[in-house]
């Protein structure tokens, strides 16, 4: 149909039309999947996605369970999921998941429904000023006004555009504000065929000869490490074996021999630290959990250097001394044949030695302690199948794996760590294991699982093989280990941080029809790690006794260190 022709169609057809201008469009460039919270005023574009057979439509009960799936689709594929609401404070719940689909550089379009502007400011029920709601977390902004037939030419260039703005060279959210009328139903015609709107996200800029020579003086010969996060990739792994360092590695970066994964216990060691301290510090990616980690780094006054592909700034302690935008696969190529002399291979022997040492000792000490949180990410990392997605929710959890669980080079794990809330960590599980096809584990704390137990509405009955442990020690036990735990009165403490819930979320879980397993000691996580979900497993623990296990396990592996 031409654009003649389109300009005799009722209201509601040229918003039908319109809606299935944008769904053909994205189809065209790769993407196929949403996201939706139920409401009215959402209804033409709602509808044009579930018509279309190429299109895979998720429905979560509430907006922040749907923005935080579409951000776990982002992190699993690499490809934007359309996540869309109805207007008013419904649209307020994707901010969660806007920012951090923003700090994370996921890419997501978020698409809102709006009224018209006839009824903005009148006292009009279920309105809102959604004008730029994300403020600058999103990439790009656009409301087009109601869909009239006269722009209808601009409809595809518009959808492209969303695509591009999301995966550009910084992926990440892009709000899309649509406007509809009533009526909300009508017949989507399709436009006269014309070849998909095409686009090109720029390629990353090659990494400057002057950046590799300069990285060169600045390491070579030298005692180094390389921080390895999010972000990073077996590149990283190259580059330290050429300078012969060691790769200090969360469970989200890349795992291989040379890759340390109890670096927290080990700096806790003072003559460890103190001997150890490097000269030159290469980051790739996003930084580790660790506050020892980095106020080890800073301490070191050592010379920062600071790759990435994403074009974001990382300086939290303002001591980087250099910045490269590339990839670490194309500085190590870089670098190959310019004359790079690794440090004497006793600094990464020392490094691999006390990591052996510190992985006998946690694993001796695991082996002897009763059910707790470190327990827990260990057993249960270690036995979900290879090739499964583990998310990791922030707070203890993510501590209680990059400390203490070792090596998970059979997983591919994820956390939102760009903001480092609690929020939506079940939603963000959804997307994952939607997005992957693949099964997907989830270590969570108890309190993070309440806040995001809407999510568990309808899981039953999702065809993903979701596996939920939840460690319970009926409070936040992350507070026990900050300094408000010894300073304050225990009750005021207890009421304002260790915050009992008294939930049970057995019950819970099996409210929303799910199997539930009470775990008890080592065997039942293992159990429950190797049993198809969609399922919850609930393992109490006390959380004093994980306070005191970390210092222990900690302990030992000082007293390992100077044995």
């Amino acid at each position: 149909m031409g654009s003649e022709e389109i300009r005799s169609l009722p209201a509601g057809d040229v918003q039908a039309t319109f809606c299935r201008t944008l769904v053909d469009t994205w189809s065209s460039v790769g993407v196929s999947h949403a996201f939706l919270a139920p409401g009215s005023r959402s209804t033409p574009l709602a509808v044009a996605l579930a018509a279309d057979p190429r299109w895979t439509v998720d429905v979560l009960l509430d907006e922040r369970s749907a923005g935080f799936a579409g951000l776990g689709y982002g992190l699993a594929t690499g490809r934007p999921a359309v996540v869309l609401c109805t207007s008013g404070t419904a649209a307020v719940h994707f901010h969660g998941a806007v920012v951090e689909a923003d700090l994370s550089c996921v890419p997501l379009i978020v698409v809102t429904a709006d009224r018209p502007p006839e009824l903005r400011d009148v006292g009009a029920p279920q309105t809102i000023d959604q004008t730029k709601l994300f403020g600058d977390a999103v990439r790009w902004f656009h409301d087009p006004g109601v869909a009239q037939a006269d722009a209808s030419s601009s409809w595809g260039s518009l959808a492209a555009r969303v695509a591009f703005r999301t995966l550009g060279s910084r992926p990440g959210p892009v709000h899309l504000n649509l406007p509809f009328r009533e009526p909300l139903l009508g017949r989507a015609v399709a436009l006269d065929d014309r070849s998909a709107p095409r686009w090109s996200t720029a390629g990353h800029p090659r990494i400057a000869d002057e950046a590799v020579e300069s990285f060169i003086r600045i390491a070579t010969g030298r005692r180094g490490v390389v921080i390895a996060g999010r972000g990073s990739s077996t590149g990283a792994l190259d580059v330290a074996r050429l300078l012969g360092w060691p790769v200090l590695s969360d469970a989200r970066g890349p795992q291989s021999e040379v890759v340390v994964r109890y670096f927290d216990s080990l700096l806790r060691d003072e003559r460890f630290a103190k001997e150890h301290r490097p000269e030159v510090v290469l980051r790739v990616g996003e930084a580790p959990a660790s506050k020892v980690l980095s106020q080890w780094i800073t301490a070191s006054r050592a010379e920062q250097i600071h790759l990435t592909h994403e074009d974001r700034w990382f300086d939290v302690d303002h001591q980087t001394v250099g910045r490269i935008l590339g990839r670490a696969e194309e500085l190590y190529d870089s670098m190959v044949g310019r004359g790079v002399t690794a440090v004497a291979a006793k600094w990464l022997e020392d490094w691999t030695s006390a990591e052996s040492r510190a992985a006998k000792v946690i694993a001796r000490e695991l082996e002897s302690c009763g059910l707790s949180g470190p327990l827990v990410a260990h057993r249960f990392a270690s036995s979900l199948p290879t090739g499964s997605e583990l998310v990791v929710s922030s707070s203890m959890p993510i501590r209680d794996l990059e400390w203490f669980a070792g090596r998970v080079d059979h997983l591919r794990v994820h956390s939102n760590r760009g903001a480092n809330g609690i929020d939506g960590v079940l939603a963000t599980a959804i997307g994952v294991a939607a997005g992957s096809g693949r099964t997907t584990g989830v270590l969570i704390g108890d309190v993070a699982f309440l806040h995001d137990s809407s999510s568990l509405a309808g899981l039953s009955g999702r065809s993903i093989d979701l596996r939920i442990m939840v460690v319970d020690n009926d409070g936040g036990g992350i507070f026990h280990f900050l300094p408000q735990a010894s300073s304050l009165d225990s009750a005021m403490f207890e009421k304002l941080y260790g915050t009992p819930h008294g939930t049970d979320l057995g019950m819970l879980a099996r409210s929303h029809g799910l199997r539930v397993h009470e775990v008890r000691d080592a065997q039942g996580v293992e159990t429950f790690a190797r049993a198809n979900g969609p399922s919850v497993g609930v393992a109490r623990t006390d959380r004093g006794a994980d306070v005191q296990l970390h210092q222990r396990l900690h302990s030992k592996v000082s007293e390992a260190l100077r044995a």
